[in-house]
């Protein structure tokens, strides 16, 4: 009964992402999510595979960035280039600039959406402002949205409204590691509450082991956002939230290359939530925008600017949830490193989602969107490039994309899930022709004929429960149709003419199938002492098109993903000490070295971690911490990964 009562619970609520979590987390004694069908639920019953990272588990965690943290959980896979450069994949498929996750903070995407990929050390988010992190693998583009491919990682904030959090810390480290953070609640009326949050960090780079001629020895990156909420009226929010980052690093790029990367980006979202006689109705708008600047045969800047104005309605008619939406996003971007050109398109990409609870002990839920993408060049085009006409990029895209599952809980102590699910990975802007580049005799253009990815995924999963011990196993399959390479010298996109050169471009290369098990088992002894364990096994299987190379075209998945994952946490806390360790093993796998594009074996590895708070206070603790304790330098064919050591302070208020 519990689980039909929570939307009744949340009734009148902001929004998906306005609920009162703490009280409902308090109510029911474990995380709730809102984010799969829009309405709460439980975390152990909800529709799709999902794990969620709590406020507690991110303060016992020592982790000063997102990828850390991500790291742990099942089935993932991090790729650590540098102090703040990291890609983060599920279940295999990861890659430098990876393309297939939807990371989103309080609904708004924060990855950056001209090439699709998250530059992590971007985020405006502070560790102490959040309140959970939820992330769901396999496709979901249905249920969350665009990008969703391999998975989903979302972000929610504390909410000004319901929680009080404001605090400081001070950290330092190893390698020059300095950092600070300030989060600052406070309200202005009875009807408006706000957050102010900053933070800024530097450290000394990595040593550049592979003699990358494009290097910044000193990185560092600082952000700011603001979240406000204002009550109009008992039934009506509006939500404001507003962000800026400026960063300086070093990346691996798409090819493999490291750059030194700067990136700034901003924000502004406006949300307006209502509880009305036809369900609680959803307005929400916002404006992304990114300057950057890479090198990649040279220097050149980078411009994207992308537009979402979605409204959604969520109603429940007896034991049916229903939620109907639409979204239409704007994104552009001039071309880049030569100039004269934008490549544009545009979304509209109407949704619908049915929760069906049948019983106190099953439950289902089905969702479908439609993209329908229409692109657009307007423009010059660089001497001797093939495809010289903004014509040739007057095309729609339309896919559609689903999720269906199940739930049912067999008895208190057992749980069955049952999901399938198809993804759409759209072309990217650089894809499509934002990046043009002319270098005698060759050229690299845009695509426009290039198609999306189709990603299709099937799992079961079964969870009991005993005394003190709760063990899980997931069964999955996925096919991938219509992969998509990089450049290269071996797939000529456009051969050349008496008045055209040849011309490279991404293209599709192949089609990928992988299927794999997840093991996982937690639990709690003694006195304080509480422990976990999970082990991911995949297996990739690539299929060429014919005369394709994958290796060349950087899509040997089978090859560049380690076919084995794990991870065991160890923690003990009592009195005014926690204690926690981290142990994470991967797979050997073959990479690409920077500079000469050789492959290369990354030889399997285990991570070690750990991390000690200490509370002199019930309002302050101090820390010490430590990644890469087991010495594991080599992690990807980048950088050799560093031991590093932190302590931090931190003041609650």
């Amino acid at each position: 009964m519990a689980v039909a009562a929570l939307p009744l619970i949340a009734a009148g609520a902001a929004s998906a992402q306005s609920i009162d979590y703490g009280s409902l987390q308090d109510l029911f004694g474990e995380p709730v999510t809102t984010s799969a069908t829009g309405s709460p639920q439980r975390s152990t019953e909800v529709p799709v595979d999902m794990t969620i990272i709590s406020a507690e588990d991110i303060e016992r965690s020592g982790a000063h960035d997102l990828p850390t943290l991500l790291g742990r959980v099942p089935g993932l896979d991090v790729l650590n280039w540098s102090t703040y450069g990291a890609d983060v994949g599920v279940r295999g498929y990861n890659q430098a600039m990876s393309p297939r996750l939807l990371v989103l903070v309080n609904g708004r995407q924060v990855y950056l959406d001209h090439y699709g990929y998250t530059a992590w050390q971007t985020i405006p988010v502070q560790l102490s402002e959040i309140r959970q992190i939820e992330v769901v693998k396999g496709p979901n583009s249905a249920l969350f949205g665009f990008n969703a491919v391999s998975g989903v990682v979302n972000i929610i904030t504390y909410n000004p409204k319901y929680d009080t959090v404001s605090g400081g810390s001070v950290s330092g480290g190893s390698r020059g590691r300095a950092e600070a953070s300030l989060v600052q609640s406070f309200r202005l009326s009875p009807k408006i509450a706000a957050r102010l949050s900053a933070g800024a960090s530097k450290a000394d780079e990595w040593d550049n082991s592979v003699g990358t001629p494009s290097y910044r020895q000193e990185v560092s990156r600082a952000n700011v956002n603001l979240d406000t909420v204002v009550s109009l009226t008992e039934k009506t929010e509006l939500r404001f939230e507003t962000s800026f980052s400026n960063t300086q690093s070093n990346d691996a790029v798409s090819n493999y290359d490291l750059s030194e990367t700067k990136y700034r980006t901003g924000s502004v979202k406006l949300s307006l939530t209502s509880d009305t006689p036809v369900g609680l109705v959803t307005a929400t708008a916002y404006r992304n925008s990114l300057h950057s600047s890479t090198y990649v045969a040279g220097r050149f800047p980078l411009e994207n600017t992308i537009s979402v104005v979605s409204l959604q309605d969520l109603f429940k008619t007896g034991k049916h949830t229903f939620r109907l939406g639409a979204e239409f996003r704007q994104n552009e971007m001039p071309t880049t490193p030569i100039t004269g050109g934008k490549v544009s398109y545009t979304v509209f990409a109407p949704s619908a989602m049915w929760n069906w609870a049948i019983s106190d002990n099953l439950s289902t839920a089905v969702a479908i969107r439609s993209d329908n993408v229409k692109l657009k060049r307007e423009g010059s085009f660089p001497a001797g490039v093939p495809l010289a006409s903004n014509a040739n990029w007057d095309r729609d895209i339309s896919e559609i994309s689903y999720n269906v599952g199940a739930v049912w809980r067999v008895s208190d102590k057992d749980t069955v899930r049952l999901m399938t699910a198809k993804g759409v990975q759209a072309p990217t802007l650089i894809e499509l022709g934002g990046f043009q580049l002319v270098q005698y005799p060759i050229a690299v253009i845009g695509n426009p004929t290039i198609e999306p990815s189709i990603v299709k995924n099937n799992e079961i999963s079964y969870d009991h429960s005993f005394t003190s011990v709760k063990v899980g196993i997931k069964l999955f399959t996925q096919t991938t149709d219509n992969v998509k390479g990089q450049p290269s010298a071996t797939a000529f996109f456009q051969y050349p003419t008496l008045t055209t050169l040849p011309a490279l471009s991404w293209l599709n290369v192949a089609d990928s199938e992988m299927s794999g098990f997840e093991l996982s088992a937690s639990g709690k002894y003694a006195s304080g002492f509480h422990w976990s364990a999970d082990y991911t096994a995949t297996d990739i299987e690539d299929e060429a098109f014919p005369g394709r190379s994958l290796v060349d075209l950087r899509a040997a998945f089978g090859r560049m993903s380690p076919e084995s994952r794990a991870n065991l946490n160890l923690g003990w806390s009592g009195g005014k000490w926690t204690v926690d360790t981290f142990f994470h093993h991967t797979d050997d796998f073959d990479s690409f070295r920077p500079l000469t594009y050789q492959v290369v074996t990354i030889p399997a590895h285990t991570t070690v971690a750990a991390n000690v708070n200490y509370s002199i206070t019930d309002s302050m603790t101090v820390s010490l911490s430590g990644q890469n304790l087991g010495n594991a330098k080599v992690q990807t064919a980048a950088y050799e990964v560093p031991s590093t050591v932190f302590l931090r302070l931190t003041k609650r208020w």
